[in-house]
Formats: C-alpha cells, structure tokens, sequence
C-alpha cells in the first residue's frame, strides 16, 4: 500500500511538477532574450512591466477558474443548461475586462509607466511594452478562460499541451523578433503576445470535434452567476496580483537604493525565483488530489502519509536547488549579464545567496497552504497565502532596506517565508492531533 501511494505521488508531482517549469520559462525567455538584446535598461523596463501582465493574467484566471470550478459542479449535476449559461456569462466578463485593458493601453500607457516607477532611461521601452501588452489582454483573457474550461471538460492534457507549446512558441518568437528581426522590446512583447494566441489554436480541436460540453448562450448576463464565479476564482486574482505589487514596492526600492541596474540585478533573481516557485507548486497541485481523496474517504493516516512524502520532497529538491544557486551564482547571472556589467554582477551574486535562503520555507509554506485547501480548512490556507503573498514581505522590504540597504531587500524574502512557516506549524499541529472538520 505504501510503495503503490508512493509511486502514485511520484507520478503526478513529477507531471505537474514538469508542466509548471514549462510555464514558468514564459517571462524567463523574456529576461534572457531582452539581457542579451537590450541589456540592463532593456531588463529594468521588462521587470517594471511584468505587474501589469500579472494583473491581466490573474484576471483571466480568475474568470477561468472561478467558472470552470461551478461548470464541473453543474456537470457533475447533470444540469447542462447551467453550464452553458456560466460560460455565457464568463465570456462576457472576459470581453468587458479585455475592453477595460485596451482602453487602459491606448490612452493610459504613459501614466501607468510613471506610477510603476520608470525613469528617464526605461521609460521609453517600458511604455512599448505595457501598450502592446495591454492591447493582446483580449488574447490573454480568452487563453486563460478557454484552458480552465476545456481542463475541466475533461481534456486536461489538451490544456497542458496548449500552456506548454504557447510557452515554447514565445521562447521561439523572442530569438526570431529580437535578434534576426531586429525588433528589440517590441520583439520581446509580441512573442509574448503570440504566445495566448498560438494556445488557443491548440485548444482548437476541442471545438471542432465538438467535443465541448459548454456553449455561448444568447441570453442576459446573470448576476448571481457571475458573483458566485468571481467568488469562488478571487483566490487566484490574489495570487497573481499580489506577486505584481510585491515587485512593484521592491522596484521602488531598489531604484531609490541602487538605480536601474540594481532593478535589472533583481529582474534576474525575480524570474529566477518564477522556476523555484513553480517546482513547488507544481509538487504541491500534483499531491493535491491524492490528499483530497484520501480525505473524503475519512483516511487520515494516508492523508498525513501524503504530508510527510511532501515535506521530504520539498527539503531534498531545496537543499539541490540552493546548492546549484549558491555554487554557481556568479556563471548564472552572468548568463543575463550579456553587457558584462560590473555593478549588476557585484549586485546579483550576492543578492541571490541570500535571496534564495527562503527556498524550504517558502516550498512547505506553499506545500502547506494546499494541503490544507485540499483538506476543506480555508481559513489557515488563505492565511498562509495572503501573509507571503504581501501582507509581511512588504513591511520586511521596508524595514530590512531602511537599517541593511539591499542585503535587507534580498533577506525580507526569506525572513517573511519563515515567518509564515511558523504560522503554518501553528495552524498544523491541531490538524495532526484531532481530525478536520
């Protein structure tokens, strides 16, 4: 019983743990292709860009999984008429917000440049980049919605191949546009553009062998569905979102503290930190499941069997990761470093030794925070997201920067992410000694 749970932990962490890597290369390509092309400016104008695509991101996922979570339960229900209206009304909001973002984009994109930070030097890029980007938001939207409910319309390796084949498509896209085309930041925003619409390409045999069980309906938008699918989707909202305003308030930082090249130091750390994070989540949503069901069938030992598994994984892929950061810190940025920046290198070295000290902390807490979503206790799951989301690491950021310059900025990280580890314990330990309600 033991080695076939293990086997089937394995299984889907391995899985998932391999799609997420994939998606995280999406704004990674970006930093390589843009240091290589356009160096350290080209680096600061992408980092001070990359909250905008979070918010336009976690708003269609927000829309996708919100409403793909109510179609599996009127699925399940056998009540298909709700399925299509859900959709009907997802679509809808899908349209309102990608009209909301283009209107942002044609008339806004110079102010937003200014309150996300950009200075003389990185304005000009910045402001390309947030203008197209905004203007491919409906490719974006309709992306995220379509791969949430074609996921749950049970097709979820269509979806798969359609995240990782638009991620390899913007890799692809970034090298042709900015080096044989020329096309510098311009290149680098339309790979990244392409890439929703080379998805839904993908997602298209979903449609044309009529395999979908949902439909565009023509009928009124439907409040109730709409908020109850907004409720139930506000979670990943959050969880894009609060990762844009953390590197906002760390850009303003480090701008005040080490100017634009210390923004490109921490654009390299930050995308970096986009892959660590993403092998933890994926161990995390690919174990999900496994403990779901081992906790609706009332199996407590296999549910904490699965915890322990987790935890294990989680401290060996940690030690492996910060060994490789650690050891080779200085070839890695360098990697990104293509104008041979003193500064930049003399900033990022360092910052990133002490910046990934958070890695086993932040994997249990992220590990910790499923479990207990995937166990029915919302309360401790949304209390660990939202304190290591930005509620602690931006008063750390403040404070550590103000008494130790950068080497604060780089250790709020790690200190916020031990910090809610405590927190996780606190919320575990009754969890272990009495069963869930």
């Amino acid at each position: 019983m033991s080695q076939s749970l293990l086997k089937e932990f394995f299984k889907y962490t391995s899985l998932n743990i391999t799609g997420m890597v994939g998606l995280s290369c999406y704004i990674l390509a970006d930093t390589y292709f843009v240091s290589k092309g356009l160096g350290s400016t080209g680096l600061a104008a992408l980092n001070l860009a990359i909250p905008v695509f979070s918010f336009i991101h976690g708003s269609g996922l927000m829309l996708g999984m919100g409403g793909a979570t109510w179609y599996s339960i009127f699925r399940g229900q056998q009540a298909y008429d709700k399925c299509d209206r859900v959709f009907t009304n997802m679509f809808f909001l899908a349209i309102v917000f990608s009209f909301c973002f283009l209107l942002t984009g044609l008339f806004l994109s110079d102010v937003l440049t200014l309150i996300l930070g950009a200075d003389a030097k990185t304005a000009g890029m910045t402001r390309i980049y947030l203008k197209v980007l905004l203007l491919f938001s409906p490719a974006f939207m309709m992306n995220d919605l379509l791969t949430c409910f074609v996921r749950n319309d049970q097709n979820p390796r269509l979806a798969m191949m359609a995240m990782l084949i638009g991620s390899l498509s913007n890799i692809t896209l970034d090298y042709i546009f900015i080096f044989p085309l020329h096309l510098g930041i311009l290149g680098a925003v339309l790979a990244t553009g392409a890439a929703p619409l080379i998805g839904m390409l993908i997602l298209s045999p979903h449609f044309l062998q009529k395999r979908n069980g949902f439909h565009i309906r023509g009928e009124m938008p439907d409040r109730k569905v709409i908020l109850s699918s907004l409720s139930l989707g506000f979670s990943s909202l959050v969880t894009e979102v609060s990762s844009g305003i953390v590197i906002i308030v760390f850009n303003i930082i480090i701008l005040g503290l080490a100017g634009n090249v210390g923004i490109a130091s921490y654009g390299v750390i930050a995308n970096l930190s986009l892959v660590v994070i993403a092998i933890y989540t994926g161990m995390a949503q690919g174990m999900q499941p496994l403990v779901s069901q081992a906790y609706g069938k009332g199996d407590r030992s296999c549910t904490f069997r699965l915890l322990r598994y987790g935890l294990t994984s989680v401290l060996l892929l940690s030690a492996a990761i910060y060994g490789i950061l650690f050891g080779f810190a200085e070839p890695i940025v360098r990697i990104f470093n293509s104008e041979g920046n003193a500064l930049l290198q003399e900033i990022a070295v360092p910052g990133m030794k002490l910046y990934f000290l958070a890695v086993p902390f932040a994997g249990i807490n992220i590990l910790l925070s499923l479990f207990f979503t995937s166990t029915d206790q919302a309360v401790p799951a949304q209390a660990i997201s939202i304190s290591r989301g930005f509620a602690l690491i931006i008063p750390s950021a403040l404070l550590l920067a103000r008494i130790q310059g950068m080497n604060g900025v780089w250790l709020s990280f790690p200190l916020t992410e031990l910090l809610v580890l405590f927190m996780g314990a606190f919320f575990l330990l009754p969890t272990g000694k009495r069963p869930s309600s």
